[in-house]
């Protein structure tokens, strides 16, 4: 599975790329900060939310620090996804490198 820096994939979202950005962690991680535009399924819940993605898009994983997000790529590719994408360091790396008004925890 490729990974991509907090930089880069802001570069590429700002560039016009529109990969599906999915967010692995749990309600109340969210609710403290995401990425825009990103989809919501917690990572107990990938088993029974994968018929609702795309196989055949990019798709970007992401959770806290890139090890939950990981796991869940992997699952992806074992499941047919041919294009799974690791945010590394996670949304810890985003709030650090690219938006530093994003909340931390």
């Amino acid at each position: 599975m490729r990974e991509i820096s907090a930089q880069d994939l802001d570069a590429r979202i700002k560039a016009g790329d529109s990969p599906v950005l999915l967010d692995v962690r749990e309600p109340w991680e969210r609710n403290l900060c995401a990425l825009p535009n990103s989809l919501h399924a917690p990572m107990q819940q990938i088993p029974t939310t994968i018929n609702d993605l795309d196989p055949e898009r990019e798709v970007v994983v992401y959770c806290h620090t890139g090890v939950r997000s990981f796991h869940v790529g992997k699952f992806l590719e074992h499941n047919g996804f041919k294009n799974v994408v690791n945010l590394r360091g996670g949304i810890e790396a985003w709030a650090r490198e690219v938006d530093k008004t994003m909340a931390r925890y």
